[in-house]
């Protein structure tokens, strides 16, 4: 019985000691969390700043560029161009206006409008399909 009680005392006291630690840590840990908000508001501050660099760097630097080349390019077409649409649709520039291109296709040479928009690219090679047939 005494062997009991001996052992629940040492628990006790082990407990008490236990309890001590936690109640310093989170004396600790308090003045900690008092002090990091200053600390925390400056982190967040760099972050947001980080992400809109990479958010620029990454995706709105290299759109602007890419639509800076395809407004030079379409302000570049003349007569004459081999160009393809955006439907996929090779052709040759036959005349232009503001917002209209008129094209012709195929060996038959028939006359199409599209707008400038719908312009994808300029080709500098010859097509097949404009080629003269051989007879």
């Amino acid at each position: 019985m005494m062997n009991l009680i001996n052992l629940l005392a040492e628990a006790n006291e082990a407990v008490a000691v236990t309890a001590a630690d936690a109640t310093a840590t989170q004396a600790t840990g308090t003045a900690t969390a008092t002090a990091a908000p200053g600390g925390d508001l400056m982190m967040t501050i760099i972050m947001m700043v980080a992400m809109v660099a990479i958010f620029y760097f990454l995706l709105i630097r290299p759109q602007r560029k890419k639509d800076k080349q395809v407004k030079n390019m379409l302000a570049a077409l003349k007569p004459g161009d081999k160009i393809c649409t955006i439907g996929g649709i090779y052709c040759t520039i036959a005349s232009l206006s503001d917002e209209d291109v008129t094209v012709t296709m195929g060996s038959q040479q028939n006359v199409v409008v599209i707008k400038r928009w719908a312009i994808r690219s300029v080709e500098n090679v010859a097509l097949e399909n404009d080629a003269e047939p051989q007879i």
